[in-house]
């Protein structure tokens, strides 16, 4: 039997541990700096059909109804003028049993908690180093030591074992952007509304059938260095006001009123694809590769990740970075486009992007290839 080292108790962590629940060629442990996971996150995730067909597997089709949303369209609006510019027909992309789902993150969590036995997570665990022996030795920072056949590192994009293999260049970099995030009650569109400002934008979204929505903006914001370290101006209550006032004034929809329990985040991205030189040691989720947020695609790659490394240790057959690196540059350069297009500021520029987002939104040739090649996979 081969013992697996679960780095993170993420969505990829817990989803992988969930595959391997299943499998008795392995035995793994989740080991999570965090002293526990907070399942009262409010805040709220997109999941394609990609990432549900997988969820399906362990048995995600019987949650409650009631805590997911299946939204049909993407609505696409000016953030000034509220005008709606096109829209996106989602269902497309789904299949009878799977479907493009919204929800809180909480929710999924709990979900995949609710497969794995307590005892498997070990948690207040902050690993320090790996050595490779017969064995992967790692050495956590309440003095801990233990062998593992194989280490996966699913500890997000503040990755510390990724920082362990490859110390400064390990570490991700500023993306001159801040993700607000929100919730808002009883907003007037179920699907998902996309608004594009001059370098920002904002979605909002529902994330059950309980008229709750997720709203969540990026605003670009060059920092320097001290500020980007500064951790506490992120928990300022009135850096984040200033922020949201200033979207909010870009707007006619009066985010200072609906959007409540805002909070901002630094967004960080990955600098480049780097593999570990030790054999046995995986990285997935974020942990692998951070993308700009603008695709929506976090949560599904982490899940779509995780069960491409588990079908690689399962049939022993080394393929999971081929597979990842082929499908990690093919969202990081969707993600980029995104990014650009949507926070245009130019008016000229704006007007052609209006035209083409017109012509694109139906263009069966055009969607298929730039996201049924993602979702569907």
């Amino acid at each position: 039997m081969k013992n697996i080292a679960i780095i993170g108790a993420g969505i990829s962590g817990l989803f992988l541990a969930n595959l391997l629940e299943k499998n008795t060629s392995f035995n793994y442990k989740i080991f999570e700096k965090k002293t526990s996971l907070d399942l009262s996150d409010g805040y709220g995730i997109q999941l394609s059909v990609n990432s549900i067909n997988l969820l399906n597997k362990i048995g995600f089709q019987k949650m409650n109804a009631s805590e997911i949303y299946f939204p049909k369209k993407v609505n696409f609006f000016d953030a000034k003028e509220l005008k709606k510019i096109c829209d996106i027909d989602l269902a497309q992309f789904n299949f009878e049993n799977s479907r493009y789902t919204t929800l809180k993150r909480s929710k999924l969590i709990e979900f995949l908690l609710s497969n794995i036995p307590e005892e498997k997570i070990i948690f207040n665990s902050d690993l320090i180093n790996i050595e490779e022996q017969e064995k992967l030795r790692l050495s956590f920072r309440d003095n801990n030591k233990e062998e593992f056949h194989y280490l996966v590192s699913a500890d997000g994009v503040y990755s510390r074992t990724k920082e362990i293999l490859f110390k400064k260049e390990g570490l991700p970099e500023y993306f001159n952007s801040i993700a607000l995030r929100g919730n808002i009650q009883n907003f007037e569109n179920n699907d998902i509304s996309l608004y594009l400002g001059p370098n920002f934008h904002f979605v909002i979204y529902p994330i059950n059938q309980n008229n709750e929505f997720n709203f969540i903006s990026i605003i670009r914001k060059e920092l320097i260095e001290a500020e980007i370290s500064n951790r506490n101006m992120f928990n300022d209550k009135t850096f984040t006001n200033n922020l949201i006032n200033q979207i909010s004034s870009k707007t006619n929809l009066n985010l200072t009123e609906i959007v409540k329990e805002v909070k901002c985040f630094p967004i960080f991205v990955s600098k480049k694809i780097q593999i570990p030189k030790f054999k046995n040691v995986f990285l997935t989720g974020d942990a692998f590769f951070s993308f700009p947020p603008s695709f929506a695609q976090g949560a599904s790659q982490s899940i779509e990740a995780a069960n491409e490394l588990f079908n690689d240790l399962n049939d022993n057959s080394s393929n999971y970075y081929k597979t990842r690196i082929l499908k990690t540059k093919q969202i990081n350069s969707r993600s980029s486009i995104n990014h650009f297009a949507f926070h245009l500021a130019n008016p000229v520029n704006v007007f052609f992007r209006n035209i083409f987002l017109k012509y694109f939104s139906k263009n069966k040739n055009f969607l298929e290839n730039y996201l049924g090649k993602i979702y569907k996979s």
